[in-house]
């Protein structure tokens, strides 16, 4: 296996370099919402017993409905991270796999680790008859790149053309819904898609995800995973608030998202992409902003692949907007 990536929401590494106590830093490395939901009362029994399967089975129709799946009902995974690890399993030896890059970086790590040619490519006339699997991103992390769900459609039936299968990835495809094929995905019998529910709701502690795809996918999922997968508080979490209004989370978002492109162009920086739950930025000097901002205890997301970008995600508040605000007048930009 390579070398672990590293990913935003290392806190407590930061604060060991840079110093400070981990509270006190403002994380601004990840895309999720800094303004997690309230939870809801989680009976005892939840905790007590081994998940039941009448908690997975209410969960699973709470997703079916919120991301409008049809007939097809969602799988609850402990975080999409768990059936990334299993994705070697769908794809036959000797095929390659492409992934429309850059992107998420544990695709790539996981494929060619169990021996997958990886092609990363950038439109869909790149893809071959080798290709056993192409990965899509939608909207992409980090540059927010987004393909319409007749554009998905029309690159699963291509996939489906060489005997291939589509995953799409919609980790961040909460905040915008109308990109999701997921109402789609019944015509296409080589779709797979993930969803994550920690993003949205800004519970990614809680490890839960969600699959929908063809009943044999889904069973070579639940079959990797194993039993009692997902947690029973989580099963429950995820059918309380998957069936509430979610219009007042998405506006607090979007809220946010405002604050923070405000601060970024008021410093000069120019945005080159991003999501609701984060932009993205380009820099002669991203690595010497990133350490400048380390030294204010403000962590920020860079990429070896790329040294002139900075994900910045969302602030939880004014304050926060304020702070970053002040860093940035502190830098040396030019």
């Amino acid at each position: 296996m390579s070398a672990p990536i590293l990913h935003g929401g290392g806190i407590t590494e930061a604060a060991a370099t840079y110093g400070g106590e981990p509270g006190d830093w403002l994380d601004l490395s990840t895309g999720i919402n800094p303004n997690p939901v309230a939870l809801p009362d989680i009976p005892v029994s939840a905790w007590h017993r081994l998940p039941d399967r009448h908690l997975a089975d209410r969960a699973c129709m709470a997703a079916a409905r919120y991301y409008r799946s049809g007939t097809r009902l969602p799988l609850a995974v402990p975080g999409t991270q768990s059936v990334i690890q299993l994705l070697p399993r769908l794809v036959a030896p000797g095929r390659r796999v492409a992934i429309f890059g850059p992107t998420y970086g544990e695709y790539a790590r996981v494929l060619a680790a169990s021996g997958f040619d990886i092609d990363q490519v950038s439109s869909p006339e790149q893809l071959t008859p080798d290709h056993g699997l192409a990965i899509v991103v939608n909207p992409n992390n980090p540059t927010g790149r987004a393909f319409s769900p007749e554009e998905l459609g029309g690159l699963a039936r291509r996939m489906a053309g060489v005997d291939g299968l589509l995953l799409v990835d919609e980790a961040f495809g909460d905040t915008q819904p109308g990109l999701s094929i997921v109402p789609l995905a019944g015509a296409h019998d080589n779709l797979v898609v993930f969803r994550s529910f920690g993003k949205f709701f800004g519970l990614a502690g809680l490890r839960l995800g969600f699959v929908i795809a063809t009943e044999s996918v889904v069973s070579a999922f639940r079959e990797g995973l194993g039993p009692w997968a997902v947690s029973g508080p989580a099963l429950v979490v995820a059918a309380h608030l998957m069936t509430g209004d979610t219009l007042a989370v998405q506006a607090l978002i979007l809220e946010r998202k405002a604050g923070l492109d405000a601060v970024l162009r008021g410093a000069g920086l120019r945005i080159i992409g991003g999501t609701p739950l984060f932009s993205l930025v380009e820099l002669d000097r991203a690595s010497r902003l990133h350490e400048h901002l380390c030294h204010r205890h403000i962590l920020t997301r860079k990429f070896d692949y790329a040294p002139s970008w900075l994900r910045i995600g969302l602030a939880p508040d004014g304050a926060g907007d304020t702070r970053l605000a002040q860093a940035l007048r502190d830098a040396d930009l030019a």
